[in-house]
């Protein structure tokens, strides 16, 4: 993320967007930044950071902090003031680059013997909160800051969710969890473990995981949002005549019904055969007709089609 730049300003919404206006915008970037359509180096990580902050946005709680303190939204324990936290930030950056005697305080507050007693500055958070008045001595116990990690899924792990086994590395420790991927799971969706984060100190609670899901690209799969897309390939007399064909999805296998006169590039939509969705509608599928030709032809096919070329009126260089 470019320095400056928030989640606003990176999917182009002003600040009051409704979350339709949100999700519009996010859908457009993902349609032209995503690594299956976009090959251009930068394209990744633009999709990445739209992913990001689409996540945040649109969970309208998760929305409301980020608005009330920025970036470190994460690190704010629940119910500090908006107001108070940054008095918190101006007054630690004020005393910054104090002389000796100076010490560092949990969340890289700064401080010296003689300043301000803390605790009338920060109003009790790190005090009266958590049991306990603060003093500039003492910081009483703080919860433990929330935690980031990646997670990647495979296109059928993100359709039919279940158990998955996590292994993290951190400062020289490992640490493993059994985690439950949600059927449905989209990319950029996070997935909460409760206290698996930073720890708190002198009793306080433990700060929470939070796995950000990633979708491996697939060979056959393509995602955009909860709607699947999936090659179709048909025979020229399939296409032409109109059949029926046995397709392969994450959901199993399904039947297409595809119309007589479909050229390469149409789209068949299967509604409801998309990524599930717990809270709402299921994504739908779509099968995009290719029209294969055989790379060989035997002595009767090559004659069906000379004869088929001496009879049709059929140009397609015409045709819109």
């Amino acid at each position: 993320m470019a320095d400056g730049e928030d989640f606003y300003q990176i999917l182009g919404v002003p600040r009051d967007a409704s979350q339709e206006d949100i999700q519009r915008a996010y859908r457009k970037l993902a349609r032209t930044y995503h690594p299956d359509v976009n090959h251009d180096p930068g394209a990744e990580d633009r999709f990445k950071e739209a992913s990001e902050a689409y996540d945040v946005l649109s969970d309208p709680e998760t929305r409301r902090r980020y608005d009330a303190f920025g970036r470190d939204f994460r690190q704010v324990p629940e119910g500090v003031d908006p107001e108070t936290w940054r008095r918190a930030q101006a007054g630690a950056g004020a005393r910054a680059g104090a002389g000796a005697g100076a010490g560092a305080g949990p969340g890289g507050f700064s401080f010296s013997e003689g300043d301000i007693d803390l605790d009338d500055l920060l109003g009790g958070l790190f005090g009266s909160r958590f049991g306990g008045r603060g003093s500039r001595r003492g910081w009483g116990p703080i919860p433990g800051a929330d935690q980031e990690a990646e997670i990647e899924l495979t296109v059928e792990e993100a359709y039919r969710g279940g158990r998955r086994s996590v292994t993290l590395s951190s400062d020289g420790t490992r640490r493993s969890f059994d985690v439950t991927i949600p059927a449905g799971v989209t990319d950029g969706q996070r997935i909460r473990l409760a206290g698996q984060g930073g720890r708190g100190s002198d009793g306080a609670r433990n700060g929470d995981l939070y796995l950000i899901v990633r979708i491996a690209p697939h060979p056959r799969y393509r995602l955009d949002g909860r709607d699947l897309y999936v090659e179709l390939r048909l025979a020229p007399w399939e296409a032409a005549l109109g059949t029926s064909v046995a397709l392969d999805t994450p959901g199993g296998e399904v039947k297409v019904k595809v119309p007589g006169g479909t050229s390469s590039g149409r789209r068949i939509r299967l509604a409801g055969r998309g990524l599930p969705n717990p809270k709402g509608k299921a994504g739908d599928l779509y099968a995009e007709a290719r029209i294969m030709v055989p790379s060989r032809l035997s002595r009767a096919e090559r004659r069906l089609f000379e004869q088929l070329a001496a009879e049709s009126n059929f140009d397609p260089r015409k045709q819109r």
